[in-house]
């Protein structure tokens, strides 16, 4: 490779497009699969800790002059491999030729990790929402402090780029560090390996801070709710509008004999009535039949006068 070769005529962002792009097919073909970086759009990074490592590398002056052409190669594709490994980056980056970018970053150092832990704690609820950035403000800031957060600065790292650039940072190298924040959108795991820490490590640290108990100095006073926010509270309901329950159930019990005596009892007198006023005209129909189905009357006049004749005393007549 020449001194002259990188600085041939530029392509355009469809010709890197297509040789980054021929040149990974070409690589799988080989049996050596490649990672590239894939940006849509016109965003490199959307979650919380891609967008914070670029506005990491933004915050430096050191890098500022060298930026603007990373992003532009790392929107073209031009990234086609990168790897993340512990306090170590590698990757690939098509130019006029392909270059190899090595970049080392050190790792967090103990005391910066234990402040980082003694602010996380009690405010992590879960590996869930620490790797998707839903973290509170407190913490994100302290995350991302200056110099002393979970993000390198210049003097923490060292990048090297077989390219003849001779600035300390080329557009290789800054196209690479803009892919190391698109990376982090889909593994932001990948941040804790790189600066040589533990998620778990931190995640535990967090919940196993929380207070078991309240403080006493935290423990607002009577009345400290009314005073502190101006309202007129209500007064608690007596203890002894409350009934035990033992009573309660003893009085139901009382009752409940009682009910299944005396409604069997009426339900009882009732049929008996019912049965009774059925009955009781159908008694009067046999008795009583009806004048048609009886047989005429004889004449009783003509029986009577026997009766009559026959009683009369015969006297005896005197002669």
């Amino acid at each position: 490779m020449s001194f002259w070769s990188d600085w041939a005529p530029r392509k355009t962002v469809a010709q890197r497009r297509a040789e980054s792009a021929r040149t990974i097919r070409d690589a799988a073909r080989r049996g050596t699969p490649m990672s590239p970086v894939v940006v849509v759009g016109r965003a490199i990074a959307h979650t919380f800790w891609g967008q914070a490592w670029c506005d990491n590398l933004e915050r430096y002056q050191d890098f500022a002059y060298r930026l603007d052409r990373g992003r532009s190669y790392v929107r073209s594709g031009s990234v086609i491999d990168l790897k993340i490994e512990a306090g170590k980056v590698s990757a690939t980056v098509s130019g006029s030729s392909l270059y190899e970018i090595t970049i080392e970053i050190d790792a967090v150092k103990r005391d910066a990790w234990r402040a980082i832990q003694r602010a996380c704690a009690g405010s992590i609820g879960s590996r869930l929402d620490l790797l998707a950035g839903r973290l509170s403000t407190p913490v994100m800031t302290r995350l991302c402090a200056d110099r002393t957060g979970m993000f390198p600065a210049p003097s923490s790292i060292r990048f090297g780029c077989s390219c003849p650039d001779y600035a300390s940072m080329c557009k290789h190298v800054a196209a690479t560090m803009y892919g190391i924040g698109a990376r982090l959108d889909h593994a932001p795991e990948l941040l804790f390996t790189l600066r040589r820490v533990s998620a778990d490590e931190l995640l535990a640290s967090a919940l196993s801070d929380l207070p078991a108990k309240p403080s006493p100095n935290r423990v607002l006073a009577t009345g400290g709710l009314a005073a502190l926010f101006g309202l007129e509270l209500a007064a608690p309901a007596p203890k002894a509008a409350t009934k035990p329950a033992p009573n309660v159930v003893a009085k139901s019990a009382a009752k409940t004999p009682a009910k299944s005596v005396t409604k069997p009892a009426a339900n009882a007198a009732t049929k008996a009535a019912a049965q009774r006023a059925v009955a009781k005209p159908a008694r009067r129909a046999v008795a009583r039949p009806a004048p048609s189905a009886t047989k005429p009357r004889p004449n009783t006049s003509a029986k009577r006068a026997p009766r009559s004749a026959a009683k009369r005393p015969v006297t005896p007549s005197r002669r």
